[in-house]
């Protein structure tokens, strides 16, 4: 699947010449641009890009302090700062920034940052972790993922269940699917991540939709027609 790359630079012509870089190499895909900081946050909340190549100097909300709320609002995006100005390296490394790219930069630079990211995440994809740290205003929780039998978002919050405990947490659905995305689980709705080993039966809800009954818990999940498809042509090839 190829990343979404977001470009924040009040340059047009800076933005074009990212463009075009990005254009040319495979596996990545332009998500949007924005001009200034504000923007940017206001872009990268709604848009949720992988990647993201941001300017220090920009017109109202500097880059450095865009990339400070953007660091929070998608805690898993790489943040790559394009900018003239070396002098707010610290400051960009305060946010994990995945590179610092010095204007003029030369576009093979650019590039090797580019396959770098897409081996990371590579690396990622195949080296899943054993647990997963949840966090929330009160407390910070270490999950095997062994353990987890389900993960739905409801009422603003995501939801993860295991046979003892129940989990909540501000992050996004789609976060947590990024890292239990391993084979042994299952985006069987929009709502819902289910450890296909703990799917005991599965019936119709309606016309479009089931509930997959899960072993360990009360829980239900809800499957869509199409999911469901996906999972029988999965379970043919197991």
């Amino acid at each position: 699947m190829a990343l979404s790359v977001f470009i924040a630079d009040d340059d047009a012509g800076m933005r074009l010449v990212l463009r075009k870089i990005i254009d040319s190499m495979e596996g990545f895909d332009i998500a949007g641009e924005a001009a200034d900081g504000e923007e940017a946050v206001r872009l990268s909340a709604e848009l949720k890009p992988d990647v993201i190549f941001i300017d220090v100097k920009m017109p109202g909300l500097a880059g450095n302090e865009a990339a400070k709320r953007i660091s929070k609002l998608l805690p898993d995006a790489a943040i790559i700062f394009v900018t003239a100005h070396s002098e707010y390296m610290p400051e960009a490394f305060e946010v994990y920034a995945f590179d610092y790219l010095l204007k003029p930069f030369k576009i093979d630079r650019v590039r090797q940052t580019l396959r770098r990211l897409q081996k990371k995440r590579a690396q990622n994809k195949t080296a899943s972790p054993s647990a997963i740290i949840i966090k929330n205003k009160e407390s910070m929780a270490i999950v095997p993922t062994q353990d987890i039998l389900l993960v739905f978002r409801e009422n603003r919050g995501t939801y993860i269940i295991t046979k003892d405990e129940e989990h909540i947490t501000s992050e996004s659905l789609n976060v947590l699917w990024q890292k239990l995305d391993n084979g042994s689980f299952f985006r069987c709705h929009r709502a819902y991540i289910v450890n296909l080993s703990a799917i005991s039966k599965i019936y119709p809800y309606g016309r479009w939709t089931y509930i997959a009954k899960l072993k360990g818990t009360d829980r239900d999940a809800l499957i869509t027609r199409e999911k469901l498809q996906e999972l029988e042509d999965l379970m043919s090839r197991a």
